[in-house]
């Protein structure tokens, strides 16, 4: 069995909000070669619930959506398309993965890649340094948006350092 690629595939959601009713708004993905993917998801008819709070986090507006939002079955199938037969890790599984279901579920496609958490991947100790890392990395990096596409490249990067930190007694200082 071939082991999995390192740095692996992170994907990133925005949504309209937390918990019921709740959709994807952005979806936003990183690959092992340091592509991105990024993009909108135009809100389906049903998809009512706005939470203000968040929107004023990821600086996403309804109107946007509607403007330049793609289509579930597209967002759904470029999904499909960069990342069939892979694992993507999140660090927020359990959110994304609902959020994921809703939208495939609407496109009527069927999800072929896996989702896992990202914290998986991590030793007690790597576990233990991933916020300070995470941190230092976000202060590093030129842009500070909350957005998908951003926060998934966090999210890789920062896996990068906390394991270059384990192998690298010199790096392994406080942060």
């Amino acid at each position: 069995m071939p082991s999995e690629p390192f740095p692996p595939h992170v994907l990133d959601i925005e949504a309209s909000g937390f918990g019921a009713g709740s959709y994807p708004i952005e979806i936003g993905l990183v690959t092992p070669d340091n592509r991105a993917w990024c993009s909108l998801v135009r809100p389906e008819p049903h998809w009512q619930r706005w939470d203000q709070s968040a929107a004023a986090v990821h600086h996403i507006s309804r109107e946007q959506l509607q403007l330049f939002g793609r289509p579930a079955t597209e967002v759904a199938s470029s999904l499909n398309e960069w990342l069939g037969g892979q694992t993507v890790y999140t660090d927020a599984w359990a959110h994304d993965y609902a959020w994921l279901h809703n939208l495939f579920e609407v496109a009527e496609r069927t999800m072929r890649f896996k989702l896992d958490n990202l914290h998986r991947l991590l030793s007690e100790d790597e576990a233990d340094r991933w916020h300070a890392t995470k941190d230092k990395v976000a202060s590093g990096m030129a842009t500070q948006r909350h957005r998908a596409s951003h926060d998934a490249r966090l999210l890789q990067m920062t896996l990068v350092r906390v394991r270059q930190q384990a192998t690298d007694p010199i790096n392994a200082t406080p942060l």
